[in-house]
């Protein structure tokens, strides 16, 4: 099925991707799943931007943005079969498949944002996006998806000890879900567009995410703790399918990874001012927030998490790196 699914792909793309006979240009479609505006949307615009001036117009990126081409998962597939050319995601669609993406999904495993990002954009990182081939994709770069935190409705979260007997609402993520057990709390995965309810009705006792979000999705109206601890930060990745890659000239390749790279630093600047924003209104309207001076706790709570996804030998080669890492 995956095969009649890869010919019919084929055959879209090169229909959709030329355009005006000999003097074609090659539009590129790209999804990203967040709204227009979004940090990662804007540095996948901005990618295209460059790619389209420094091929003199050979070639341009069209973003498809809120969820238009489907969710993550759906996305996934279609960049695997060439039915879109480039895809922004999270890491975690890519956890079952791509094993290296496990581990920058990790609890604590980057000491801080800076880490992560320099982690991430380095040796390591690339070591990780040349994972991806195999597996019908291309890596092209990694960006910031953000530090998530807990924030919680009635009792502020100060140590490990207060996080037993919550319930916490998460992502639908194995990693997650475990990680919530170590900690001795309840996950309750459930979509994100009700969360909001579900905290207001008392359903769950919080929930788990970066500034922007607790924010934008107006989570601090009705959670009001918010407990700096920084347990994931796991990275988004921008990936390009390997049936469009191919036929690519390999002058224009490194045109289009260097373009991928140097849209970093965009979203980079852009997710910082995102956040700075969202902390300065949150704390505005009343929200409180936990500084969590020693994390060491919850990161020992956590290791059950590591014995069961990172037993692999690779995969413990790559924690290695990174936790050496500056």
């Amino acid at each position: 099925m995956f095969q009649m699914t890869k010919l019919a792909a084929t055959a879209m793309v090169a229909a959709a991707m030329m355009i005006g006979g000999a003097a074609a240009q090659t539009v590129l479609v790209a999804s990203d799943t967040h709204p227009d505006g979004y940090p990662t949307v804007e540095a996948v615009k901005y990618f295209g931007q460059l790619v389209s001036e420094r091929t003199a117009g050979r070639y341009s990126v069209d973003v498809k943005f809120g969820a238009q081409l489907g969710q993550e998962a759906d996305t996934v597939e279609q960049v695997r079969a060439g039915a879109i050319a480039i895809n922004r995601t999270s890491l975690g669609p890519w956890n079952g498949l791509v094993k290296q993406t496990i581990v920058p999904s990790l609890p604590y495993i980057f000491k801080s944002t800076a880490h992560a990002r320099s982690v991430m954009s380095g040796p390591v990182g690339d070591e990780i996006l040349a994972a991806f081939e195999p597996y019908g994709v291309i890596g092209l770069a990694f960006y910031d998806g953000g530090a998530r935190s807990f924030y919680t409705s009635e009792k502020q979260i100060t140590s490990v000890a207060d996080l037993k007997g919550m319930k916490l609402r998460t992502m639908q993520s194995d990693i997650f879900v475990d990680m919530m057990a170590a900690f001795g709390a309840t996950a309750t995965p459930m979509p994100y567009g009700e969360v909001y309810s579900a905290i207001e009705t008392g359903v769950v006792d919080g929930a788990e995410n970066n500034f922007p979000s607790y924010d934008t999705a107006k989570h601090s109206e009705v959670a009001k703790f918010y407990t700096l601890d920084e347990h994931l930060i796991v990275p988004e990745v921008l990936v390009i399918s390997k049936m469009v890659w191919d036929g690519i000239s390999p002058e224009d390749q490194a045109v289009i990874r260097q373009a991928a790279k140097d849209s970093v630093a965009k979203q980079y600047e852009l997710w910082d001012a995102k956040v700075a924003e969202s902390r300065k209104i949150v704390e505005g309207s009343g929200s409180t927030i936990v500084e969590v001076a020693d994390k060491q706790a919850f990161v020992d709570a956590v290791k059950p998490v590591y014995d069961k996804y990172a037993a692999d030998p690779e995969l413990k080669a790559l924690i290695e790196k990174i936790q050496a890492a500056e």
